[in-house]
């Protein structure tokens, strides 16, 4: 069926359609569940286990409990994907990682989620995920490219075995996918003890599937051409950038699986959000400084290019797969972003009488 699509449609398209049916999938899920890793993290570092740590837990282990449990089973294969079968960078990892932590609390959200948002009238998500694509845009080929390309070059690690971890510590998938589906259960108990709707928990279900489809889309699409066709999953900082200069610059956008993704994630998220009206304006505001989230923007497009991918495409797509700098990355993203709600927390709280 897929070589009959291909020979009749092209790759591009295909590759589209199915960016376009995991968008749909992961907007609607991520809408309802209001899956939002800035949010866990802001619990975290408050000392708080709460509801926004439980949907970030139930979506991350079942992607990998979906994508290891394919690769167990024969039906994927992510051994030439770019985070494992590429030259990464671990420098890159850290400190764009850091980078952007930073800059999702600066901006209330990180790339998704800013799409997300957007698709339910957020005038600041709008905004705040432009620049943070500008930037992004800026940082693989234009003005700040070269000091990406310093830092990352500080610490590179060979694609292959060396960069995943399964290797390292010589687990194989099977019981990967083990340990994932026991985390699952975790997760969702977890969800439950903190009143989460079950709706909800099974939306953010949803969000780690959409991961795993990605994944798995791409590869059968692969594996049915005859040209070479890059494996990937659901990742919005390259694929909106890829998007908005092909609006800008040329006058028909190249297709792929990102150029689906992103719409696809847009008419999800907003289509929930019209079924459940929730959907309603939202500008900046007094308590809503639009500096604040235009600096998180900068931090968070310069900081997901250096660290080979934002929450989504190194957090759960490539931490799913067991890419070792996508760990890594996902790991600095927490640091940066408790400690920077931390700081902005102390700052914000009012002194003692006679400070």
């Amino acid at each position: 069926m897929l070589e009959a699509l291909i020979d009749n449609w092209g790759d591009g398209a295909v590759l589209a359609v199915a960016g376009g049916v995991t968008g749909l999938v992961f907007g609607a899920a991520a809408q309802h569940s209001r899956f939002c890793l800035r949010a866990a993290t802001v619990e975290v570092a408050g000392g708080v286990f709460g509801p926004r740590l439980s949907i970030w837990l139930i979506a991350f282990s079942v992607a990998v409990f979906f994508v290891q449990g394919a690769i167990a089973a024969g039906l994927l294969d992510v051994s030439q994907a770019r985070p494992l079968a590429a030259t990464g960078s671990l420098s890159g990892a850290i400190i764009g990682g850091l980078v952007f932590g930073c800059g999702m609390i600066l901006a209330r959200g990180c790339a998704s989620r800013l799409l997300v948002l957007s698709a339910t009238g957020n005038l600041r998500a709008l905004i705040t995920g432009l620049v943070l694509t500008l930037v992004a845009q800026a940082s693989l080929r234009g003005a700040l490219s070269p000091l990406r390309e310093d830092l990352a070059g500080l610490w590179l690690l060979q694609g292959g075995e060396e960069r995943n971890i399964l290797s390292h510590i010589g687990m194989g998938s099977t019981l990967a996918a083990v340990l994932a589906a026991a985390g699952t259960v975790c997760a969702f108990i977890f969800a439950r003890r903190r009143a989460i709707p079950t709706s909800e928990a099974v939306a953010a279900a949803g969000v780690g599937i959409a991961v795993g489809l990605g994944w798995w889309l791409t590869y059968a699409i692969a594996q049915a051409s005859f040209d070479v066709v890059p494996i990937s999953s659901v990742t919005f900082t390259g694929p909106s950038t890829d998007t908005l200069m092909g609006l800008v610059n040329a006058a028909e956008i190249p297709l792929g699986f990102g150029v689906g993704l992103v719409p696809g994630v847009f008419v999800g998220a907003g289509g929930m959000a019209l079924l459940r009206r929730e959907a309603r304006i939202e500008r900046f505001g007094r308590d809503t400084p639009m500096e604040r989230y235009l600096l998180g923007a900068v931090l968070m497009g310069f900081g997901s290019m250096l660290a080979g991918g934002c929450a989504v495409g190194a957090g759960m797509s490539g931490g799913s797969i067991f890419a070792l700098t996508a760990w890594v990355a996902l790991f600095c993203m927490w640091i940066g972003a408790m400690l920077t709600h931390v700081t902005l927390a102390r700052r914000m709280s009012p002194r003692p009488a006679g400070a």
